[in-house]
């Protein structure tokens, strides 16, 4: 497909706490906003979705494509992403990609035979999912899970290769040393730590709608795209009503 025929995205990335928002032609980044993580993004969504199209010198007439992650992550963030995306699809009429957090973060991480990607869940607990990732394309080895740090290395320690990925593996690098089969490694200049042997803690991507944008753009490209009435949040864990209200029912 001929580069200026590529559809200019919006990539929507509210699942973190401090988020972020990018604009981008094809796999070319034209906008990158960082979020504020001491705010709400009902807060600062749109106005960064301004700035990012600033930044492009860009029109909302102008988009394509709309890219937003859709989970797991801040139940009330991935909220507030996809209403936005959604209204503005039907705004101008155009598609959507819907994009896993956990396979954002691995897609951040870069080329690996095994990443296994992390993000808190809240009462102490993670999201967790491995991927392998080559040329940029990310493939799924599990489905994502919602488990306590100390299964990290029950479920995903036996390997010899592993790239821990994400804000969880920044907080629980503790325990992800605590491996036995693991080789920790430094990657050398220029070579990517999941291009070698041993496990590895990527660094934290701060841009992560930057990934988000391109595999939005993968799966435009393969027809993958959907309206913006079939995007759906991916929680992964029930809600904290949810789980308070199965108590009830449990105990009364």
């Amino acid at each position: 497909m001929p580069e200026n025929r590529e559809p200019l995205i919006l990539a929507i990335e509210t699942s973190t706490r401090a988020g972020s928002v990018s604009l981008a032609r094809g796999a070319e980044i034209l906008g990158a906003v960082l979020g504020d993580g001491a705010s709400s993004h009902s807060t600062d969504l749109i106005e960064n979705i301004e700035r990012v199209l600033r930044q492009g010198n860009a029109k909302l007439a102008d988009l394509g494509l709309f890219a937003v992650t859709v989970g797991p992550g801040s139940f009330t963030g991935l909220r507030i992403g996809l209403a936005t995306a959604k209204a503005f699809a039907v705004c101008v009429d155009k598609p959507c990609v819907a994009v896993s957090t956990l396979a954002a973060i691995a897609h951040a991480a870069g080329d690996s035979l095994r990443t296994v990607s992390i993000l808190p869940a809240g009462r102490g607990e993670i999201y967790a999912q491995a991927f392998s990732v080559r040329a940029g394309i990310v493939s799924a080895l599990d489905d994502a899970s919602h488990i306590k740090p100390g299964e990290l290395l029950v479920k995903y320690g036996s390997g010899p290769t592993v790239r821990w990925a994400g804000e969880g593996a920044q907080q629980h690098l503790a325990i992800l040393r605590q491996g036995e089969a693991g080789n920790w490694i430094s990657p050398g200049e220029g070579e990517p730590a999941g291009a070698q042997a041993g496990w590895s803690v990527a660094p934290q991507s701060e841009h992560l709608a930057n990934s988000v944008a391109a595999l939005a753009l993968t799966d435009y490209r393969a027809g993958k795209a959907t309206d913006a009435s079939e995007l759906r949040a991916n929680y992964v864990r029930a809600s904290d009503v949810e789980i308070n209200q199965r108590w009830l029912q449990q105990n009364s």
